[in-house]
C-alpha cells in the first residue's frame, strides 16, 4: 500500500505559501499599481505557483530513487554550471541594479542560482551516499566532495551575489556533517571559507562600503546604508502588533524592492513583532518536520536529499532575516515562499514535491 506523504511537511508549507502570498499584495500593491493592476505581482507569482504544483505533481508521480543515477544527477549538474558561465557573460546575463545574475527566454527571466542549489544537493546526496565513501578523510573523502559546490559558489560571486553562494556552502557543509565528517575537518574548511569571504568582501571598493554601512546604516543612510535604515525604521513603526495588514508605509517608495529581497520588513512593519514571531514559526515547523523525515527515511540518499532540501530553505530564511534586521551586510537572497519570483517559487515546490515524495519511504510515526 502507498504511504502518504507527510502531514507535517504538507500543512507547513501550504500554509508558508498562502501566507506569502497574502503578505506579498501587502508589500507590492502600491508599486504594481505602475504596472496597471495592484495585483500585478500576485498574478506572476500564481503562475510561478501553478508552474511548481505541476512540477509537484510529476516529481510525486516517480520513484525519487531514479535520480541517484551518475547521468541524472551530472546532467542537472553541467546545465546548472553551463547556465551559470552564461549568466557571467557580458550581454548574455541580464544586468539589474548592478548585478548580472539572470538570463532572459522570451518575456521570461530565469536566475541559474536558484537551479544551482537544488543540483548541488543532489551531486552530495549520491556522492555522500555512495558506497566506500569515508568523509572521515580529509584529503581523499571530503576535500573532492567541495569541487562542484566551490566551482558553483565561486561562479555565483561573479554576479555578484555572496548570500546565495554562501548558502551553497553553508549546505554542503551541513549534508557533510550530516553523512559523519568531522567536525575538526569541517572547522578547516570553514576557516578557508570565511578567509575566502572576507577577502572577496574587502576587495572592492562598493563591497566594503556596504559592509561598513550594515553596522551603522543610519551614517550611511543617503547612499550604501539606505536600504537597511528604512528596512529597520519599518520595524520600528510595527512596534509589538504591527500597523496592520497593508498599512505601513515603508512601501510607498521609501523601502527599495520591498516585495522581493526585504519583504520581511514588510511582515515587521504590519504584523508587528508577533507577527515576525509566527512567520518565524511556520519555517521552523517546516524545518522540523523536513528533518523528521530525513530522520526517518531508511534510504541513506532520501535521507541526505531530504536533509539537504530542508536545510538550504532553513539556512535562506536565516540569512534573508538576518539582513533585513541588520546582522548581516545587504546583499540580494529571496525569503522562500515569501518574496516575488516565480522562478523561486517553482523550483522551490519543486523540491519540496521531492522532500514530501522522500516522506512516503520514512518510517511512519
Amino acid at each position: 500500500m502507498t504511504r502518504r506523504v507527510d502531514r507535517g511537511v504538507l500543512f507547513s508549507f501550504l500554509l508558508l505559501v498562502l501566507t506569502g502570498l497574502v503578505v506579498l499584495y501587502a508589500a507590492s500593491y502600491y508599486n504594481a499599481q505602475d504596472d496597471g493592476s495592484a495585483l500585478s505581482e500576485v498574478y506572476s507569482q500564481l503562475v510561478g505557483i501553478a508552474a511548481g504544483a505541476a512540477m509537484m505533481f510529476v516529481i510525486l508521480r516517480l520513484d525519487y530513487r531514479k535520480l541517484n543515477q551518475p547521468a541524472v544527477v551530472m546532467t542537472l549538474v553541467g546545465v546548472s554550471v553551463v547556465l551559470l558561465i552564461l549568466v557571467a557573460i557580458p550581454g548574455v546575463g541580464r544586468m539589474l541594479n548592478g548585478s548580472r545574475r539572470w538570463l532572459r527566454v522570451g518575456p521570461l527571466s530565469f536566475q541559474p542560482s536558484e537551479l544551482a542549489k537544488y543540483a548541488m544537493i543532489l551531486f552530495l546526496a549520491r556522492a555522500l551516499s555512495a558506497p566506500g565513501r569515508d568523509v572521515r578523510r580529509f584529503f581523499t573523502g571530503l576535500v573532492p566532495l567541495f569541487v562542484v559546490p566551490g566551482a558553483m559558489f565561486m561562479l555565483i560571486l561573479l554576479q555578484p551575489n555572496l548570500s546565495t553562494a554562501g548558502s551553497i556552502l553553508i549546505v554542503a557543509a551541513v549534508m557533510v556533517l550530516m553523512a559523519g565528517a568531522r567536525w575538526l575537518h569541517m572547522g578547516l574548511v570553514g576557516v578557508a571559507g570565511a578567509a575566502l569571504g572576507t577577502f572577496y568582501a574587502l576587495s572592492e571598493d562598493y563591497r566594503r562600503a556596504r559592509l561598513m554601512s550594515f553596522r551603522d546604516p543610519f551614517a550611511y543612510l543617503t547612499n550604501e546604508g539606505y536600504q537597511l535604515s528604512q528596512s529597520l525604521m519599518a520595524f520600528g513603526s510595527g512596534g509589538l502588533f504591527g500597523m496592520g495588514l497593508g498599512k505601513g508605509r515603508q512601501k510607498y517608495a521609501f523601502l527599495p524592492y520591498p516585495e522581493s529581497d526585504f519583504i520581511f520588513a514588510v511582515v515587521g512593519e504590519d504584523l508587528g513583532f508577533f507577527g515576525c514571531v509566527a512567520v518565524l514559526a511556520m519555517f521552523a515547523a517546516f524545518v522540523f518536520f523536513g528533518l523528521r523525515v530525513a530522520m526517518r527515511c531508511q534510504d541513506r540518499f532520501g535521507s541526505l536529499l531530504a536533509g539537504g532540501i530542508t536545510a538550504m530553505i532553513g539556512v535562506q530564511c536565516v540569512l534573508n532575516v538576518a539582513v533585513v534586521i541588520g546582522l548581516m551586510p545587504t546583499t540580494g537572497l529571496p525569503l522562500p515562499f515569501f518574496s516575488a519570483g516565480g522562478t523561486s517559487i517553482s523550483i522551490i515546490m519543486g523540491a519540496v514535491g521531492l522532500l514530501l515524495n522522500i516522506s512516503r519511504d520514512a518510517d511512519p510515526i
